[in-house]
Protein backbone atom coordinates (compact mmCIF):
# COMPACT_ATOMS: atom_id res chain seq x y z
CA UNK A 1 0.00 0.00 0.00
CA UNK A 2 1.22 3.51 -0.78
CA UNK A 3 2.49 5.72 2.00
CA UNK A 4 -0.63 7.78 2.69
CA UNK A 5 -0.02 11.06 4.51
CA UNK A 6 -3.09 13.28 4.31
CA UNK A 7 -2.51 16.93 3.48
CA UNK A 8 -5.92 18.21 4.64
CA UNK A 9 -8.14 17.68 7.67
CA UNK A 10 -11.46 19.10 8.83
CA UNK A 11 -13.35 19.15 12.11
CA UNK A 12 -17.00 18.29 12.57
CA UNK A 13 -19.53 17.38 15.24
CA UNK A 14 -23.08 16.18 15.68
CA UNK A 15 -25.65 14.74 18.04
CA UNK A 16 -28.53 12.35 17.66
CA UNK A 17 -31.55 11.09 19.62
CA UNK A 18 -33.37 7.82 18.90
CA UNK A 19 -34.96 4.91 20.76
CA UNK A 20 -32.16 2.69 19.42
CA UNK A 21 -28.52 3.38 20.32
CA UNK A 22 -27.18 2.61 16.83
CA UNK A 23 -29.76 4.88 15.21
CA UNK A 24 -28.82 7.73 17.56
CA UNK A 25 -25.19 7.32 16.42
CA UNK A 26 -26.33 7.37 12.78
CA UNK A 27 -28.24 10.61 13.41
CA UNK A 28 -25.16 12.15 15.05
CA UNK A 29 -23.03 11.15 12.05
CA UNK A 30 -25.63 12.63 9.69
CA UNK A 31 -25.64 15.91 11.58
CA UNK A 32 -21.84 15.90 11.41
CA UNK A 33 -22.03 15.33 7.64
CA UNK A 34 -20.02 12.09 7.66
CA UNK A 35 -22.70 9.38 7.62
CA UNK A 36 -22.36 8.41 3.92
CA UNK A 37 -18.74 7.28 4.32
CA UNK A 38 -17.11 4.07 5.57
CA UNK A 39 -15.38 5.42 8.64
CA UNK A 40 -12.10 3.99 9.92
CA UNK A 41 -10.93 5.24 13.32
CA UNK A 42 -7.21 5.90 13.57
CA UNK A 43 -4.83 7.03 16.28
CA UNK A 44 -4.10 10.62 17.01
CA UNK A 45 -1.29 12.11 14.92
CA UNK A 46 -1.84 15.41 13.11
CA UNK A 47 0.32 14.90 9.98
CA UNK A 48 3.24 17.25 9.31
CA UNK A 49 2.31 19.96 6.82
CA UNK A 50 -1.38 19.14 7.08
CA UNK A 51 -3.81 21.98 6.41
CA UNK A 52 -6.91 22.51 8.54
CA UNK A 53 -9.80 23.20 6.16
CA UNK A 54 -13.52 23.85 6.61
CA UNK A 55 -16.00 21.00 6.78
CA UNK A 56 -17.76 22.34 3.68
CA UNK A 57 -14.56 22.22 1.62
CA UNK A 58 -13.51 18.84 3.05
CA UNK A 59 -16.78 17.05 2.36
CA UNK A 60 -16.63 18.17 -1.30
CA UNK A 61 -13.50 16.02 -1.71
CA UNK A 62 -15.22 12.86 -0.39
CA UNK A 63 -17.63 10.48 -2.10
CA UNK A 64 -20.42 8.29 -0.64
CA UNK A 65 -19.08 4.84 0.20
CA UNK A 66 -15.47 6.04 0.32
CA UNK A 67 -13.22 4.72 3.09
CA UNK A 68 -12.47 7.75 5.24
CA UNK A 69 -9.95 7.88 8.07
CA UNK A 70 -10.77 9.94 11.12
CA UNK A 71 -10.04 10.51 14.77
CA UNK A 72 -13.43 10.36 16.48
CA UNK A 73 -14.76 10.77 19.98
CA UNK A 74 -18.22 9.44 20.70
CA UNK A 75 -20.37 9.22 23.80
CA UNK A 76 -23.89 7.92 24.42
CA UNK A 77 -26.42 7.80 27.21
CA UNK A 78 -29.95 6.54 27.76
CA UNK A 79 -30.29 8.42 31.07
CA UNK A 80 -32.69 11.39 31.03
CA UNK A 81 -30.98 14.76 31.61
CA UNK A 82 -27.46 13.25 31.71
CA UNK A 83 -25.00 15.67 30.13
CA UNK A 84 -22.53 14.04 27.74
CA UNK A 85 -19.71 15.41 25.65
CA UNK A 86 -17.45 14.28 22.83
CA UNK A 87 -14.43 16.40 22.00
CA UNK A 88 -11.37 16.38 19.76
CA UNK A 89 -8.44 18.55 20.81
CA UNK A 90 -5.68 19.61 18.41
CA UNK A 91 -2.14 20.62 19.25
CA UNK A 92 -0.34 21.96 16.17
CA UNK A 93 3.32 23.03 16.35
CA UNK A 94 4.50 26.23 14.67
CA UNK A 95 7.03 24.16 12.68
CA UNK A 96 5.04 22.58 9.81
CA UNK A 97 7.65 19.82 9.38
CA UNK A 98 6.74 18.42 12.82
CA UNK A 99 3.67 16.37 13.55
CA UNK A 100 1.03 17.42 16.03
CA UNK A 101 -1.48 15.56 18.16
CA UNK A 102 -5.21 15.03 18.23
CA UNK A 103 -6.87 13.91 21.44
CA UNK A 104 -10.21 12.20 21.89
CA UNK A 105 -12.09 13.08 25.05
CA UNK A 106 -15.56 12.01 26.07
CA UNK A 107 -17.12 12.72 29.43
CA UNK A 108 -20.23 12.89 31.54
CA UNK A 109 -21.24 16.06 33.37
CA UNK A 110 -18.73 18.43 31.77
CA UNK A 111 -20.06 21.50 30.01
CA UNK A 112 -18.73 22.52 26.61
CA UNK A 113 -16.04 24.84 27.98
CA UNK A 114 -14.72 22.19 30.40
CA UNK A 115 -14.66 19.39 27.81
CA UNK A 116 -13.08 21.67 25.19
CA UNK A 117 -10.30 22.83 27.50
CA UNK A 118 -9.61 19.30 28.70
CA UNK A 119 -9.28 18.02 25.11
CA UNK A 120 -6.93 20.85 24.13
CA UNK A 121 -4.78 20.37 27.23
CA UNK A 122 -4.61 16.63 26.61
CA UNK A 123 -3.44 17.12 23.01
CA UNK A 124 -0.82 19.67 24.11
CA UNK A 125 0.39 17.35 26.86
CA UNK A 126 0.76 14.43 24.46
CA UNK A 127 2.73 16.59 22.03
CA UNK A 128 4.91 18.02 24.81
CA UNK A 129 5.91 14.55 26.00
CA UNK A 130 7.35 13.76 22.54
CA UNK A 131 10.22 16.04 23.55
CA UNK A 132 11.09 13.54 26.28
CA UNK A 133 10.08 15.89 29.06
CA UNK A 134 7.14 16.24 31.37
CA UNK A 135 5.67 19.73 31.45
CA UNK A 136 3.29 21.45 33.80
CA UNK A 137 0.91 22.85 31.21
CA UNK A 138 0.11 25.87 33.36
CA UNK A 139 3.82 26.77 33.36
CA UNK A 140 4.23 26.68 29.57
CA UNK A 141 0.98 28.47 28.64
CA UNK A 142 1.55 31.97 27.26
CA UNK A 143 -1.67 33.87 27.94
CA UNK A 144 -0.65 36.88 25.85
CA UNK A 145 0.00 34.76 22.72
CA UNK A 146 -2.71 32.15 23.50
CA UNK A 147 -0.35 29.24 22.91
CA UNK A 148 1.97 26.79 24.62
CA UNK A 149 5.72 27.42 24.55
CA UNK A 150 7.61 24.13 24.71
CA UNK A 151 11.13 25.55 24.54
CA UNK A 152 13.72 25.75 21.75
CA UNK A 153 11.37 28.07 19.84
CA UNK A 154 8.57 25.51 19.57
CA UNK A 155 5.16 27.09 19.98
CA UNK A 156 1.96 25.07 19.89
CA UNK A 157 -1.50 26.34 19.08
CA UNK A 158 -4.50 24.39 20.24
CA UNK A 159 -8.13 24.22 19.26
CA UNK A 160 -11.01 21.80 19.53
CA UNK A 161 -14.35 20.66 18.25
CA UNK A 162 -16.79 19.68 20.97
CA UNK A 163 -20.35 18.39 20.96
CA UNK A 164 -22.43 18.30 24.12
CA UNK A 165 -25.89 16.78 24.45
CA UNK A 166 -28.38 16.05 27.18
CA UNK A 167 -30.15 12.71 27.47
CA UNK A 168 -33.87 12.53 26.78
CA UNK A 169 -36.33 10.20 28.49
CA UNK A 170 -37.04 7.11 26.41
CA UNK A 171 -34.23 7.78 23.93
CA UNK A 172 -30.56 7.13 23.39
CA UNK A 173 -28.55 10.30 22.94
CA UNK A 174 -25.19 10.25 21.15
CA UNK A 175 -22.59 12.98 20.71
CA UNK A 176 -19.72 12.76 18.21
CA UNK A 177 -16.77 14.98 17.40
CA UNK A 178 -14.31 14.14 14.66
CA UNK A 179 -11.19 15.20 12.82
CA UNK A 180 -11.59 13.84 9.29
CA UNK A 181 -8.52 13.28 7.12
CA UNK A 182 -8.98 14.17 3.46
CA UNK A 183 -6.79 12.34 0.90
Amino acid sequence: MDNIVPKRIFLTKGKGHHKEKLASLEQALREAGIAPFNLVKISSIFPPGCQLISKEVGVKHLHPGQIVYLVMSENSTDEPQRLISASIGLAIPNDPTRYGYLSEHHSFGQNEKEASQYAEDLAADMLATTLGKTFDLSQIWNEEKSLYELGDGMEVRTQNVTQIARGEKGFWTTAVAAAVLVP
